[in-house]
C-alpha cells in the first residue's frame, strides 16, 4: 500500500513539474537584464522556440523603448527574448553578449551603444557560430562583410532629414511672416543627437539641404548637441534663447525628445500663446511628439517606424535562427544586398498624424 501511495505521490509532483515548466517557458518575453532564461533542459513544446538575445543601448530612450516593446510583441509565439539594457555604455553591452553566447542563445539582435564597435561583438559572434541581427544604428560597411550572417534593420537617415527640410520649407512659404526680418532667409538653431552617430549626422545635413534645394537660404544661428535627450535640449535651447533671442525663425532638432525640449524653453519665453509661433521639428513620431502636434506647439516630425523597426529585426533574427537566409518570404521584408531591411520614414503634420498612430 505503502508503496502505491508514493507511486501517485511521485508521479503528482512530476505532472506539477513539467506543468510548471512549460508555463514558465512560453510566459511573456522578458524585458529586464536578468529576466528570461535559456535552460538547457526545457520542455518540449518551448525548446522549438528559439532564443533571441537583445541588447538595447539603453532603456531610457524614448524611441528605443519602442523598439523594444516592438520586438516583445513580434516575439509572441514565435520565439523567446532575452532583452537587455546595456546602460549606454559598449563595454557593458559586450558583456552582455558574452553572456548570451554562453548560454547559447541561437541568435543575437543588437541595438549597438557605439556604431564602430559592432565588429568586436560580429568577431564574437562568428566565432561562436550566432548569427546577429543590428537594428536602428547601423554598422560600418566594412563590419557587415565580416560575416554572411550579419543584417541591419534601420531607416535611411538622409531620408528624415530630407522630409524635416521639407517641412520647415512648407511652412515658410504658407507662412511669409515666418521670415521676421524678411531678408529671405531662414535663421535657424540645431539641436544634434550623439556626435558622431549617422543619423545626427546626415539628419543635420540633409534638413538644411533640403531648405536650400527648394530655394530659401538659410543661415545658422547656433548649433549644439543634446544627445537625444530633452533635457538637454531644453537646455541647450534656453541658451540659444539667450544669446539669439527673437533672430531664431525656425528650430531643427534631430529627434523628438530634444524637439520637446526646445518646446518647454519656449513655452518659458512666452511662445506658443498670443500669436508667438515658432516652427519646431524633430523626428520619431514618438506618443508625446503626436501630443505636441495636436496641442500645436510642435510644427511637424517625420515617423521613425518603430513598430515595424522592432517586428524586422525579430522575424529576421528568428529565420536566421531556424538556420534560413532571410527573405521577403520568410520574414515578410525585403531584404537589400542580401543584409540590409529599410524601413521608409514619412512626414507628419497634425492633418495626417493618426498616420503615425
Amino acid at each position: 500500500m505503502k508503496k502505491v501511495v508514493s507511486t501517485i505521490i511521485a508521479a503528482a509532483l512530476i505532472t506539477t513539474i513539467v506543468g510548471c515548466g512549460a508555463k514558465t517557458e512560453t510566459a511573456a518575453p522578458s524585458t529586464g537584464a536578468a529576466a528570461g532564461g535559456t535552460k538547457t533542459e526545457q520542455p518540449a513544446a518551448a525548446a522549438k522556440k528559439p532564443v533571441i538575445g537583445v541588447a538595447i543601448y539603453k532603456f531610457d530612450d524614448t524611441f528605443m523603448t519602442g523598439v523594444r516593446n516592438a520586438i516583445s510583441t513580434a516575439a509572441e509565439g514565435k520565439a523567446q527574448v532575452d532583452i537587455v539594457d546595456s546602460q549606454n555604455a559598449q563595454p557593458t553591452q559586450n558583456d552582455k553578449v558574452d553572456l548570451f553566447i554562453t548560454k547559447k542563445v541561437n541568435a543575437l539582435a543588437i541595438n549597438p551603444v557605439d556604431r564602430t564597435g559592432a565588429g568586436v561583438i560580429i568577431d564574437k559572434a562568428k566565432t561562436a557560430n550566432i548569427p546577429v541581427v543590428f537594428f536602428n544604428r547601423e554598422p560600418l560597411a566594412d563590419d557587415m562583410k565580416k560575416w554572411d550572417k550579419v543584417y541591419y534593420v534601420g531607416a535611411k537617415a538622409e531620408q528624415s532629414g530630407t522630409m524635416e527640410g521639407q517641412l520647415i520649407v512648407d511652412y515658410f512659404k504658407a507662412h511669409p511672416e515666418a521670415d521676421k526680418n524678411k531678408d529671405g532667409a531662414v535663421q535657424y538653431v540645431m539641436l544634434k543627437g550623439e556626435p558622431g552617430h549617422q543619423d545626427a549626422e546626415l539628419r543635420t545635413k540633409f534638413s538644411i539641404k533640403a531648405i536650400e534645394d527648394s530655394g530659401l537660404k538659410v543661415e545658422k544661428l547656433a548649433e549644439d548637441t543634446a544627445m537625444w535627450d530633452r533635457v538637454k535640449g531644453q537646455e541647450k535651447m534656453a541658451a540659444f534663447l539667450a544669446s539669439q533671442g527673437d533672430k531664431i525663425e525656425a528650430v531643427i532638432t534631430n529627434n523628438d525628445d530634444m524637439a520637446l525640449g526646445a518646446i518647454e524653453a519656449l513655452k518659458a519665453k512666452g511662445y506658443f500663446k498670443d500669436n508667438k509661433f515658432i516652427p519646431v521639428v524633430g523626428v520619431d513620431a514618438t506618443a508625446p511628439a503626436l501630443k505636441a502636434l495636436e496641442d500645436g506647439t510642435l510644427l511637424g516630425t517625420v515617423l521613425n517606424d518603430a513598430k515595424n523597426q522592432g517586428k524586422a529585426t525579430l522575424n529576421l533574427a528568428a529565420v536566421l535562427a531556424a538556420g534560413q537566409t532571410p527573405n521577403k518570404d520568410n520574414s515578410g521584408y525585403e531584404v537589400a544586398d542580401g543584409k540590409y531591411v529599410w524601413v521608409p520614414y514619412k512626414k507628419i503634420t497634425k492633418e495626417n498624424m493618426n498616420d503615425a498612430k
